[in-house]
């Protein structure tokens, strides 16, 4: 009878804690399976550049990394182990490979059916070529905090190699005032090194030119000289008086408008020429960034003045035609900046693909809804023809069309900076799924 009873408490604690965790799990897995298969459908699962790769043999299924992604919704468990549910939203952190409790995780780049461009770098960030080091987005490292991290320590690698400068000479050249530049000078005036910081436009690099805005950033960060910023989300404007405000605070001498041309070895030294002049230095931190020149259509009339490759100030234009190409982040968000009801214009956005494969599942919600509306038109499946001053020839599909316009704003990313590259002897790899 004891027995009994015993085995009836059991099963009865089994049925009030075990039972209902199961199903919970059940219900997640079910979901995830469902958003994994929306993905796929929607061909949104590739990710863009550094993602995670998990070992199932490795794997325990702890759940770890799923709550260690500062995204929220990227990686997600199905038959007890992670998947990549949302590909194209992935950005790198890497807090699912350290939060992996038995190192199952191997971030890398690219896949097996998409390649990724990234110059060959050592663990300090030195290239192949002696006394060049490449740090940031260049390196495929496009989130800020990681940005700042590697500015940080190629500099560090720098004073621990000991080659000082004589005289009249630089120690180092930082090229880019984006958040890897700025870390990298910032480190270089920490440690009292004769450093020339250069920025062909404006500190802030690739955010400057951002819509108004737009949320970024989603991890806190460690800046030189500066301190800790515990932001979680900043806006571009925040960004840029934070990089203003650590300037004036640390007193960085920045030269601004003043664009890097190249450099050539003169013994121990490099020498770099700019648009201001050449300078000898021991090294050269390049953190210029991934778009180097903007990718062109390659179509009649894309010279025409009314042609341009990035959105600036979007309250400049009220009333007006405007078509948007591209499908990623960028043409996304101009279109949506355009679009604003406020402003009157009639915007279409014009993608060669089927899906906004690799643009953020915020900017593709708010896409649709200004589609559903009717202040955005979509066309899917179309190529550009030809642009004329009053309109844009286009096909969808198999269909010709004829678009009035005003304003073309051409947002299909940019080449790696190869030639200036190249140049410098630097090697580029092309990576499928590698680390």
């Amino acid at each position: 009878m004891d027995t009994l009873v015993i085995l009836a408490v059991a099963l009865f604690l089994l049925a009030v804690t075990v039972l209902p965790y199961y199903r919970r799990a059940r219900r997640r897995e079910d979901a995830n399976r469902q958003r994994l298969e929306r993905s796929r459908a929607a061909g949104l699962d590739e990710p863009p550049s550094l993602h995670p790769v998990v070992d199932p043999a490795v794997c325990l299924g702890s759940g770890a990394c799923v709550a260690a992604c500062p995204e929220g919704d990227i990686l997600g468990l199905i038959h007890g182990r992670p998947v990549l549910l949302n590909a194209s939203r992935c950005v790198g952190h890497g807090q699912c490979a350290a939060a992996c409790p038995v190192s199952a995780i191997t971030l890398v780049f690219g896949t097996a059916r998409r390649g990724v461009d990234i110059p060959h770098v050592q663990g300090t960030f030195e290239t192949n070529v002696a006394g060049v080091y490449i740090v940031g987005e260049l390196g495929g490292m496009g989130l800020i905090r990681n940005a700042l991290r590697q500015g940080r320590q190629a500099v560090e690698g720098i004073v621990r190699q000991g080659r000082g400068a004589v005289e009249g000479e630089y120690d180092l050249v930082v090229a880019g005032a984006g958040p890897a530049g700025l870390a990298a000078s910032l480190t270089a005036l920490e440690h009292g090194l004769r450093c020339r910081s250069i920025e062909q436009d404006a500190p802030g690099g690739a955010v400057r030119h951002y819509p108004r805005q737009k949320l970024v950033m989603t991890e806190p960060m460690e800046i030189p000289l500066y301190g800790r910023v515990p932001w979680r989300q900043a806006s571009k404007e925040q960004l840029l008086e934070l990089w203003d405000d650590v300037l004036r605070r640390t007193g960085l001498q920045l030269q601004t408008g003043e664009r890097l041309l190249g450099a050539r070895r003169d013994g121990d030294y490099l020498v770099v020429s700019t648009t201001a002049g050449e300078y000898r230095a021991r090294n050269l931190v390049l953190a210029i960034g991934r778009r180097g020149t903007p990718n062109r259509l390659e179509v009649p009339g894309e010279e025409l003045a009314k042609v341009a490759y990035r959105l600036l100030e979007p309250e400049q234009y009220e009333g007006e035609k405007i078509l948007i190409v591209g499908g990623g982040n960028s043409a996304l968000e101009t279109a949506c900046a355009l679009a604003h009801p406020e402003r009157r214009n009639t915007v279409t956005l014009a993608h060669r693909g089927q899906a906004f494969s690799r643009a953020r599942e915020e900017n593709r919600a708010r896409v649709d809804e200004l589609s559903t509306t009717g202040q955005l038109t979509v066309l899917l499946d179309c190529q550009i023809r030809r642009i004329r001053p009053d309109a844009v020839d286009v096909v969808v599909g198999a269909e010709e069309r004829v678009l009035a316009n005003h304003h073309v704003f051409v947002c299909a990313g940019g080449s790696l900076p190869t030639e200036l590259l190249g140049r410098l002897g630097v090697a580029i790899e092309r990576k499928f799924g590698e680390a």
